[in-house]
């Protein structure tokens, strides 16, 4: 298996983590985490939310990883990043954005890249979380410690 982004970030920061592997055509966090055997609440999702008329403004687009068997609040998400409003972006916006596939998002693929990284409080509850490794059909586990080192992401 060739390595993703993610994987060699990790590595180049001897942070400890392992791979696991779904079908790729799964993209329903919720059916991953069964596939995995994983509570779907320590599976976590990466979704791309926009500030409103994100083209050309100065805020940032977000990442934002929430358990798969949450669905994200963006009311209460803006009020937390002190947004006036938030919107998911599309797939469509989420692929050409990042880069990456639908299914295949990583705040670990996407340092320096422009985003304000986010992470759902309830990650606090595990010692170990699953993210996407930057391609569909990967995920990679790792200490929520580590993450946040790694990815400066500030809890919500």
């Amino acid at each position: 298996m060739e390595k993703t982004i993610a994987m060699k970030l990790l590595d180049g920061q001897r942070i400890a983590y392992e791979v696991t592997a779904y079908p790729d055509h799964m993209r329903d966090a919720e059916e991953i985490a069964v596939e995995l055997n994983v509570p779907p609440g320590q599976l976590f999702k990466t979704l791309v939310v926009l500030p409103p008329g994100n083209v050309g403004r100065a805020a940032k687009p977000l990442l934002v990883m929430l358990p798969a068997d949450k669905q994200l609040d963006l009311k209460n998400l803006a009020k937390a990043v002190q947004a006036k409003k938030l919107k998911l972006a599309t797939h469509n916006e989420a692929e050409k954005m990042t880069g990456l596939q639908v299914g295949g998002i990583s705040a670990l693929a996407l340092l320096n890249k422009g985003f304000a990284i986010y992470l759902d409080e309830s990650a606090r509850g595990y010692e170990q979380i699953y993210v996407s490794a930057g391609q569909r059909g990967l995920d990679i586990k790792l200490a929520v410690r580590d993450l946040v080192k790694v990815t400066k992401a500030r809890f919500v």
